[in-house]
């Protein structure tokens, strides 16, 4: 059915295959959530301080 280096290809490309899937999953529950949450986080103390400055003046 397959040549050896058919075989060796098939395997190569499922394994690329599998690590794409879990890298995107990877990225989509962990990564992306974790800098949308910082960068949030970040724009919260940017505006609390531009409020005290102004309470301040």
């Amino acid at each position: 059915m397959f040549e050896f280096d058919q075989y060796l290809g098939f395997l190569a490309f499922l394994t690329i295959l599998t690590i794409g899937f879990w890298l995107l999953i990877f990225l989509a529950t962990f990564v992306v959530p974790y800098w949308i949450g910082g960068s949030l986080i970040e724009r919260i103390k940017e505006i609390m301080d531009e409020r005290k400055a102004k309470r301040e003046a």
